[in-house]
């Protein structure tokens, strides 16, 4: 029997699998996605047959969107990205299955909003001691 040469070996198994192109095919893709207006969430159905959701106002560039341009969703590359056409806005499958909804900037940006809206009963008692000294004290030129 002859050696088939590479180009040979990857018709026959683009043949057998049905599937071009050497991306990981565990990475799953989006069949659909949806935003949900109760909830504020995109929410996305993928082709493993789970369900995904995250909140619509963590994708950077969608912070600002009004419901109608939440709701237009595109599907790209095969499922591999979602799009909003109207706020010119993408983000990747993969990436928001790890948490990522954009930029490094955007998502540091993210982390301390969050960061500094978290109280604690250390914050609090400061808070109340701050208030009790007649607040914060006043910034002074240098």
């Amino acid at each position: 029997m002859a050696k088939r040469d590479p180009v040979e070996r990857e018709i026959a198994r683009v043949n057998r699998t049905g599937r071009i192109g050497g991306r990981d095919e565990r990475e799953p893709r989006a069949q659909a996605a949806r935003h949900e207006r109760r909830t504020e969430r995109i929410v996305v159905e993928l082709d493993n047959d789970c369900v995904f959701a995250f909140p619509a106002r963590s994708v950077q560039g969608l912070e600002n969107a009004t419901a109608a341009e939440l709701a237009e969703i595109e599907l790209l590359g095969e499922g591999y990205g979602l799009h909003w056409p109207r706020r010119n806005a993408s983000l990747r499958v993969e990436g928001a299955l790890a948490g990522i909804f954009g930029s490094r900037k955007w998502m540091m940006r993210l982390a301390a909003s969050e960061a500094g809206s978290r109280t604690s009963p250390r914050k609090a008692a400061a808070a109340r001691e701050n208030g009790r000294k007649g607040g914060r004290p006043a910034v002074r030129a240098a």
